[in-house]
């Protein structure tokens, strides 16, 4: 299959979106684990300002909004799903609360230290994970948090199929202990990190496409790009399935480190 190792980057934005609109999660997760990642966030108040960053339609964000006081902003590049969102929003009577803005995570369109929280499931890797926490951090607060999901390998050795996969589709995969290393050196504190349950993929990401997928065939029949999209996402299921035990997605979250002591360990580091 030609397709079998493409990223789903490859393929055209219009096709991504609308597959993706159709789902409810654009990515694995669930309810019970935004809340866990949650619990490790303290001292969030009314005053608090939150942004979900790469939000989709904003799952996770109505989870966030049920559990938090304060603001929330949450942000992608898709209007389409900007405009699910906010429908979601109304239909939950959040708006006063939550809003939804198009933009990109790269060039964040906000004012430096204006969040206590940056949250992120299963985007930092569009723009890359220690890219991403290098970026974010100035948009933080002092003694703010960062809260992202991010696909990592459990082993430090796996078989060349699932690793040139991987490899290919997102260099930057990495061990668990490499990821809160990075984490440390892009100036957080490394609080919690955790693996998403299987049914994060298979229950809530996985199972709800099946249905979706055939309807979309049956759509774009004889469309060439839409059947590669369709193999690509089938492809990658069966990887999952096939080599589970290897790689995953992991909770990493970190607090904001002092200013004064990222400089001062960055001078002594320079110094040795």
């Amino acid at each position: 299959m030609s397709n079998e190792n493409k990223s789903i980057h490859e393929f055209d934005f219009n096709l991504i979106c609308e597959y993706f609109s159709s789902v409810e999660r654009q990515g694995p997760g669930s309810p019970e684990v935004t809340l866990k990642a949650l619990d490790f966030i303290e001292n969030l108040s009314v005053q608090s300002r939150i942004a979900d960053l790469g939000c989709g339609t904003g799952t996770q964000t109505i989870t966030l909004a049920r559990h938090t006081p304060g603001q929330i902003v949450g942000l992608d590049l898709f209007p389409d799903f900007i405009s699910i969102f906010e429908q979601n929003i109304q239909k939950l009577d959040l708006q006063d609360r939550v809003k939804g803005i198009v933009g990109s995570m790269d060039d964040l369109p906000f004012g430096k230290e204006e969040f206590d929280l940056i949250w992120s499931e299963g985007a930092i890797y569009n723009i890359g994970f220690q890219h991403g926490l290098h970026t974010w951090r100035e948009y933080l607060r002092k003694g703010g948090y960062v809260a992202v999901s991010e696909v990592s390998w459990f082993t430090d050795k796996r078989p060349a199929e699932i690793n040139d996969f991987w490899l290919d589709a997102y260099p930057e995969i990495d061990t668990i202990p490499n990821k809160v290393a990075q984490m440390q050196k892009a100036g957080y504190i490394p609080v919690a990190s955790f693996i998403l349950p299987e049914n994060c993929w298979t229950e809530h990401f996985y199972a709800p496409q099946v249905e979706i997928q055939d309807n979309f065939l049956k759509k774009y029949a004889g469309n060439k790009v839409a059947e590669d999209f369709i193999a690509n996402q089938r492809h990658e299921t069966q990887l999952y399935y096939k080599y589970k035990e290897f790689y995953g997605y992991v909770f990493y979250i970190g607090k904001k480190i002092n200013s004064f002591f990222l400089f001062y360990r960055h001078f002594a580091s320079s110094m040795a």
